[in-house]
């Protein structure tokens, strides 16, 4: 298992091409591997970019911060 600590913001696309957000949680335990806890927001956007911008807003998140799949 990795224990390199993944992007706090993951943006994906659903099955309706609709773009949701989920924030990701890591914490380590005694033995130093990461465990993720992860929840997805009730708000959905039309591109990848409205997405983002409202990660930057919202959460004050840079490039770095945001990942996509």
């Amino acid at each position: 298992m990795s224990r390199a600590a993944i992007r706090p913001y993951l943006v994906l696309k659903d099955a309706d091409s609709r773009f949701r957000i989920t924030v990701r949680t890591t914490r380590f335990n005694s033995q130093g591997y990461p465990l993720v806890s992860s929840v997805k927001l009730d708000e959905d956007f039309a591109t990848a970019t409205a997405a983002r911008a409202h990660l930057r807003t919202e959460f004050n998140a840079v490039a770095a911060d945001i990942a996509t799949k």
